[in-house]
């Protein structure tokens, strides 16, 4: 199997070992204190690997540990993945971040949503955080065009932040789809991930045959047990690439997915996006903005959020340079990316654990990361 990163040593990519080790000693002491089954974590910098590690279970019952072709729920990690497919369309000239959604699927100017922009809308300021699109009806794709449409809004389109944990990105794949003709778990397979050498390594949308691979996911212990999730842990779930939160991959694989990020949208001699498209999409576009969600500004870019200026962050490390941009997932995981370093990080875990042990677990496990960067 190839491998999207060739390895290397964290000496030899001017890091310092001592931070990762006890990076490393982190993820097993809260393996073994039963946080959580199982994880994998990865660090690469300079478009090598220096890190690359499994943890743990990736199943519980029955009992299968993880390996290093172990594929993890991603979450919302996936939002970057299905953002950063927006951003080739814009590079082609198909689309604008200026443009309204309504400009492409003329439907979904009912509600009063007519004037939503693309930008608004990977921002999470689309004015309808908590509409849903029903389990049953993802893999039919007019259905899903339908109700996509059919959202309604809470609020004005731009007069607030707050967090779209899965409309924004369905509305997203419908605007792919639109523009595109394919199905957009294909697009974001055959015209991201395949060409990065990401085809075995993170999808949105896992094939039936790659199903043996999945993690079950689980919520925290209760007596030394962990609950599975069962809306999460079926074939349905798997295949249907929810494109906000359902996507699959490895630490390794999204390491490298943020490596192309922090080396301007190229991997391994494969240019997929330009520098000057990384450096517009990760910009701050909602300032020091509270999101009503999070309860705290996000500094958020069209797909990922970045680490800015203020004196909390969340889940990017706390010392992280301002620039420092990623995205997590849900009690569980983070990746992220530092372009004035080269350094990409990917941290993933099988349990959804309590915001309030995962973000701190995220600040502690980042700001160890980035005190391994030593000057290049």
């Amino acid at each position: 199997m190839s491998v999207p990163l060739p390895e290397s040593n964290p000496e030899a990519l001017g890091l310092d070992p001592r931070p990762l080790e006890r990076l490393c000693a982190t993820i097993e002491r809260h393996i073994a204190e039963g946080h959580h089954p199982g994880a994998q974590v990865a660090v690469a910098r300079h478009g090598r690997l220096a890190l690359f590690r499994s943890f743990g279970r990736a199943r519980v019952s029955p009992d299968v540990a993880a390996d290093a072709r172990t594929l993890f729920l991603m979450y919302s990690n996936t939002k970057v993945v299905t953002a950063a497919a927006v951003w080739m369309l814009v590079e082609e000239g198909l689309l604008r971040f200026s443009d309204t959604i309504a400009q492409h699927v003329p439907e979904f100017a009912a509600h009063g949503k007519d004037g939503i922009t693309v930008l608004q809308l990977l921002t999470h300021q689309g004015g309808f955080p908590s509409a849903v699109v029903p389990p049953e009806i993802m893999a039919d794709h007019a259905a899903v065009r339908h109700a996509v449409c059919g959202f309604t809004l809470e609020w004005t389109p731009g007069s607030r932040v707050r967090y779209h944990p899965a409309s924004a990105h369905w509305t997203a794949a419908v605007l792919i789809e639109a523009i595109t003709g394919q199905d957009f778990r294909g697009f974001i397979r055959s015209r991201l991930l395949a060409p990065l050498g990401l085809a075995d390594e993170v999808f949105v949308g896992l094939p039936e045959a790659e199903h043996g691979r999945a993690t079950d996911i689980h919520d925290p212990p209760v007596e030394g047990r962990f609950p599975p999730r069962e809306a999460e842990n079926t074939g349905a779930h798997h295949l249907a690439g929810i494109p906000g939160g359902g996507g699959y991959g490895t630490a390794r694989g999204m390491a490298a997915f943020y490596q192309m990020l922090a080396q301007g949208g190229q991997l391994n001699g494969v240019r997929v996006l330009s520098p000057r498209m990384i450096e517009f999409a990760t910009r701050n576009f909602t300032g020091e903005r509270i999101d009503d969600y999070m309860g705290l500004p996000m500094c958020r870019g069209i797909g990922p959020h970045s680490r800015g200026e203020g004196p909390v962050a969340r889940g990017l490390g706390t010392i992280a340079h301002p620039r420092t941009f990623g995205h997590g997932g849900v009690g569980s995981s983070y990746c992220w990316a530092d372009p004035t370093s080269g350094v990409s990080f990917a941290f993933l875990s099988n349990c959804r654990q309590t915001e309030e042990f995962h973000n701190r677990r995220m600040d502690v496990l980042s700001t160890l990361a980035h005190a391994a960067i030593l000057p290049a």
